[in-house]
């Protein structure tokens, strides 16, 4: 599992907001910082994304009269969970974490910046027919395996590593470096969502062990 020239480390959603004390806070969010940041010390290649939504964005609670957030809409796309409002473009709650070294990126994708359209994966908008370019981006690029962490697992980690092998690519989500919002056995349901697809599921020790130590003969 060294990572080598064809891999590239997919960060999602390491956003204040999504951190403790931000507006759609994931349950111990900000443990996935310091092995993402390992993380990216060893891959050449990096991608980041982050949330960026418009103010009244159609997946917020406050966008729908007498709705709560965690409530669920229809939407002509499908049913949509209504969320706080998080992740507004240009606010806080929307930068990066701070701690985060996304000075590594070589690319930042943006998603639900549509007013009428949530997004969770990185590759597919949640209408499931528009893209975001991701995969033609990996593709010119030369990369076949997608390395996932990030937050949340069973919401735009999950979507973003099933629609990766839905594209073609080889895909590894790395556990200790991604946290659920869980409801209902949810968490579980997307590894096996996950595992049924064919994504990997490793420990980020596996991708930062030392190549000369993997090969060194025994003593």
């Amino acid at each position: 599992m060294i990572p080598g020239s064809s891999d590239v480390l997919l960060v999602v959603d390491v956003q204040v907001d999504f951190l403790p004390g931000g507006a759609l806070a994931v349950p111990d969010g900000d443990a996935v910082i310091a092995p993402i940041n390992r993380l990216i010390d060893r891959f050449a290649h990096v991608v980041v994304t982050q949330d960026w939504h418009p103010p009244g964005h159609v997946s917020f609670a406050a966008s729908h009269p007498g709705r709560a957030p965690f409530e669920s809409v229809a939407l002509p796309h499908g049913d949509q969970v209504l969320w706080p409002e998080h992740c507004v473009r240009g606010t806080a709650g929307a930068a990066l974490a701070p701690e985060l070294r996304a000075e590594r990126a070589e690319l930042v994708i943006r998603k639900g910046h549509q007013s009428g359209v949530d997004s969770y994966s990185a590759f597919l908008e949640a209408d499931r027919t528009t893209p975001t370019g991701l995969a033609g981006y990996l593709r010119e690029r030369g990369f076949t395996r997608v390395v996932v962490c990030g937050l949340a697992t069973n919401y735009c980690v999950g979507w973003s590593a099933l629609d990766a092998r839905a594209a073609g690519f080889d895909v590894v989500v790395v556990e200790d470096a991604v946290r659920g919002i869980d409801h209902k056995g949810s968490v579980a349901r997307a590894w096996a969502e996950m595992a049924a697809a064919g994504v990997k599921r490793v420990t980020s020790r596996m991708l930062l062990t030392d190549q000369s130590q993997k090969e060194a003969p025994p003593p």
